[in-house]
């Protein structure tokens, strides 16, 4: 039987995993953290010893392994998640919506916050995955990166659509189709997270940010500004500046854009390339402008009238969270119903109340402005169709791709 075996850990993915755990996702909350880096997969866990064990592949191809479905015998369904990263009430010792679930159905959910880092827990669940066992887990929530991995490999369920009603007529269209899961077969968002670029009035005193062209050209601002350590999110706003499609990215491209920011750093334009730790010097005023994710930039304006942010006209970058069900799982059909259930509006509005990001949800504002105005009238968790039409997506790499990217990524970073 054909063998797992990932390409050996390039040193810049190494760094690009150094990078995640000192300043990123693994070091802080959902509600605040560095999506980590996709070169990074291969490194948490030591997936080569799969292959030195002798461990099969589940599968190269796309389209799962299922089992024996429990789920009419067993009213229980087991869901891992990132920390903070669903609604709680006062107590923080309950789940309203899971609650809400289990009263209409009947169906328990034994809900986890063990995904504390995309590598971390793809180490965690890749061994039984790879023997074609069971994880213990009906449903998982993977950043879009490894969600195309696990896919990819065929670790995944493909879901039935006659379980999911409301997700199929529900998904708003900018996130109906990734390149990876063309018309959401295996995955369906659990949140979007959006980048943008944050500035703190005060420290501009006046200068004017529009576009990461401010950033990195205006001499009023050299030493000022911040780009993030997450390659997709630098490079993707570079690129979407220079007029180029990150969805459509070529070598070439890359190299531009990589250039165009290495410029910036040989000036001492930029100040430095950061994780969710730009949060406290945007809010000081050291940085005056930089590259920010929305979910934190919420939470930043709701304390400081100073830090405000702005979509360049030329668009931003969108990146997801997803729910997905693995391979072997017991309880599929109540996965596919809880990930249903969250595709109702109203659920939806009590999720993106708590957590701040982007809903993937349409019809979700009216619901959600009974319970926070300025939530359903903020684009950075309910966009407007001019909004949406103005995000775009990272193409996914192959794996040679990602090593040599993220090579040049470090060397411009200085990780």
């Amino acid at each position: 039987m054909e063998q797992y075996e990932p390409d050996r850990l390039a040193p810049a993915q190494a760094a690009a995993l150094r990078r995640g755990l000192r300043t990123g996702r693994a070091s802080l909350t959902r509600r605040s953290l560095l999506r980590a880096s996709a070169g990074t997969a291969l490194a948490a866990g030591g997936l080569g010893t799969l292959s030195a064990c002798g461990i099969p592949a589940a599968g190269k191809t796309q389209g799962g392994t299922s089992s024996e479905d429990h789920s009419a015998k067993e009213k229980v369904v087991d869901f891992s998640n990132w920390p903070e990263y669903i609604d709680v009430d006062d107590s923080g010792k309950h789940h309203p919506t899971l609650e809400a679930f289990t009263k209409r159905t009947g169906v328990q959910v034994k809900y986890t916050e063990d995904i504390n880092d995309n590598n971390e827990f793809f180490g965690k669940i890749k061994p039984q995955l790879a023997a074609g066992q069971d994880t213990g887990r009906d449903l998982i929530v993977l950043t879009d990166w490894l969600a195309a991995r696990v896919i990819r490999l065929g670790w995944v369920q493909r879901l039935d659509p006659s379980n999911l009603p409301h997700a199929f007529a529900n998904l708003a269209e900018q996130f109906r189709s990734p390149d990876w899961d063309p018309g959401r077969a295996y995955s369906y968002p659990w949140q979007g997270v959006s980048t943008v670029i944050a500035f703190n009035k005060k420290a501009l005193d006046g200068v004017e940010v529009k576009s990461i062209s401010d950033l990195l050209d205006n001499p009023k601002l050299k030493g000022r500004v911040g780009f993030l350590s997450e390659m997709r999110d630098s490079i993707g706003m570079t690129l979407l500046d220079m007029g180029k499609d990150p969805a459509k990215l070529t070598a070439d491209d890359y190299d531009a854009a990589t250039a165009r920011l290495q410029k910036a750093v040989d000036k001492g334009q930029i100040r430095r390339f950061t994780g969710n730790d730009y949060t406290s010097d945007l809010a000081k005023g050291d940085l005056a402008a930089c590259v920010a994710w929305g979910g934190d930039i919420v939470q930043l304006k709701a304390d400081n009238p100073n830090v405000d942010y702005v979509i360049p006209a030329a668009g931003y970058m969108t990146s997801t969270d997803n729910l997905m069900i693995p391979n072997r799982a017991r309880h599929k059909t109540n996965a596919e119903r809880l990930i249903d259930f969250y595709y109702e509006p109203q659920q939806a509005a009590a999720l993106a109340a708590y957590v701040n990001y982007v809903s993937p949800v349409e019809g979700v504002k009216p619901y959600l402005a009974k319970i926070d105005k300025d939530a359903a009238n903020n684009p950075l968790i309910i966009p407007d169709k001019t909004t949406a039409a103005r995000s775009h997506s990272f193409r996914a790499l192959s794996e040679k791709e990602e090593a040599a990217y993220e090579e040049k990524f470090a060397k411009l970073t200085g990780a």
